[in-house]
């Protein structure tokens, strides 16, 4: 198996997570703004604030990820897709 097609699986998988943690979180993963909130805002329960530090840890994770790939000459397909023009 090539580099490649395990860095398209790993990032494949983690996309998933951080798709789910997201949606628990409520919050849109194209909004820039949505996130810091998110990573930077405690909230009351335990259960909400976990999602949060979880999300939180996947991103971090598909940094070093994409930097990893960015560094080999990889380009790393974005987070969430561009929206489409009709």
């Amino acid at each position: 198996m090539s580099g490649f097609e395990h860095y398209e699986r790993e990032l494949r998988e983690l996309d998933h997570e951080i798709h789910h943690y997201a949606a628990v979180c409520r919050i849109d993963l194209a909004n820039r703004h949505e996130i810091d909130a998110c990573l930077h805002l405690h909230h009351a329960s335990w259960a909400e604030d976990k999602a949060r530090q979880s999300l939180q840890g996947l991103l971090v994770l598909r940094i070093k990820l994409e930097a990893e790939m960015i560094a080999l000459g990889f380009s790393p397909p974005p987070l969430v897709p561009p929206a489409s023009h009709a």
